[in-house]
């Protein structure tokens, strides 16, 4: 029964953190890089569907993405789409490709990421630590209805302490890893 709380802590977690881990994807640096629109829905035959299943997204160079509609009306369609994003980038569309420029971030700019990141992080932090809590009240649980002895009770306590340590350290190695690409020029 403690081995299933632990695994399904473990599992929760890891998903906190690979949770975590596309949302720092998505937090823009100088570069390029294809997953940075996949948040992106336009309009298509009624309904609301991912960029990248109407269109290709490539990479040009380091600070331009090309977005290839698979049907020449979409063009217009994913254009704006992009410009009303909270990217803030502005595409420029030859024929069917739309190149979309990335400015280089400012000082001030990546300061604020940074911010936005560091944020992100606690948030995982806290979903990891909710985690911890609510695996240590079933460990309660199971002492309060006499299935297991206080030996195990505190015993799975500290391995729930070594797993949701383990954890954080996976978010806090995320964060230093964005934070020192931010802060790449």
């Amino acid at each position: 029964m403690i081995d299933d709380i632990k695994k399904d802590a473990r599992e929760r977690m890891s998903k906190s953190v690979a949770a975590l881990n596309q949302e720092l994807t998505k937090i823009r640096t100088g570069r390029a890089h294809t997953s940075l629109l996949d948040h992106i829905t336009v309009e298509y035959y009624g309904s609301q569907v991912p960029l990248n299943q109407v269109s290709n997204v490539n990479v040009e160079d380091s600070r331009t993405l090309t977005v290839t509609p698979w049907e020449k009306e979409m063009v217009p369609v994913i254009e704006k789409a992009i410009m009303t994003s909270d990217l803030g980038l502005n595409p420029a569309t030859a024929g069917t490709v739309i190149r979309v420029p990335l400015p280089p971030l400012t000082e001030e700019r990546r300061k604020d990421m940074i911010r936005v990141v560091r944020n992100e992080a606690e948030g995982g932090r806290i979903a990891v630590r909710n985690i911890r809590r609510d695996a240590i009240h079933d460990v309660k649980d199971l002492m309060k209805e006499k299935m297991i002895g206080e030996d195990d009770e505190h015993r799975a306590e500290d391995e729930i302490q070594v797993i949701t340590d383990k954890y954080i350290a996976e978010i806090d190695a995320l964060l230093a890893d964005k934070e020192s690409e931010l802060m790449e020029i």
